[in-house]
């Protein structure tokens, strides 16, 4: 790490894109602390997206970096939260990492994703909160059904299920190796969360949907990454 960084001129890098840098295993390992330490000493800029409120013990290091960070939460209630990130820190938590963001002028973006149709489609609450709070960008997607995850939701919600199945089964589309909801009931979907975020005075991105247009900012929120740091 130390020897790549190194070669680094100013670009940015995220932690992490395929998997969250903040594994419940982190709060022991500290390998993503680490690797922080490395990255605020050389030329670069850095994105956090993460699910975990554990990113809190290290704003010391992020406070001293060019950085932004974004934070995932599918949803405000605490009971859907159990069904469905039965192993993920409570909505609370997340809200609560958002100030501990604030109070040290980090920018941070909100991610609501996956919006699931019948579960956290109208996150009007939540919108709000996150933008009393300062949050100023927000991504959503909507649910991508494959086999394994559309296993895991018909055991937590099978009443959901039951409702969603003919909509990605029946009617919806293929994307590689997952289904899609039908492209004018995504956009449907997508377009009311975007007007919530302007309502609040936020930025919004759609992430793989293909709606480029209903985009007011780049898409995962790295526009709020400051090019130089204070």
């Amino acid at each position: 790490m130390e020897r790549e960084a190194a070669k680094l001129k100013g670009e940015i890098v995220s932690l992490s894109n395929s998997s969250d840098p903040y594994p419940r295993i982190e709060a022991e390992a500290g390998l993503t602390r680490k690797c922080l330490k490395i990255l605020s000493k050389c030329n670069c800029r850095i994105q956090i997206v993460t699910k975990s409120s554990l990113v809190s013990r290290d704003i010391d290091v992020l406070s001293t970096i060019p950085c932004m960070v974004t934070l995932t939460v599918t949803t405000d209630s605490e009971k859907t939260a159990n069904l469905i990130e039965p192993n993920a820190p409570s909505p609370n938590e997340r809200l609560k990492t958002f100030e501990d963001l604030a109070k040290k002028a980090i920018p941070s973006s909100v991610r609501i994703d996956p919006i699931i149709p019948f579960v956290n489609e109208n996150p009007e609450k939540l919108v709000a909160a996150v933008a009393s709070i300062g949050v100023k960008h927000l991504t959503a997607s909507t649910y991508k059904a494959k086999p394994d995850n559309w296993s895991r939701l018909a055991i937590a919600m099978p009443e959901v299920a039951e409702k969603l199945e003919p909509l990605y089964f029946d009617l919806g589309e293929r994307s590689g190796r997952y289904l899609l909801l039908q492209r004018d009931l995504r956009f449907k979907i997508l377009k009311k969360i975007r007007g919530l975020a302007i309502k609040n005075g936020m930025k919004f991105g759609v992430c793989r949907e293909n709606f480029p247009e209903l985009n007011t900012g780049s898409c995962d929120g790295s526009w709020l990454i400051p090019s130089i740091w204070r």
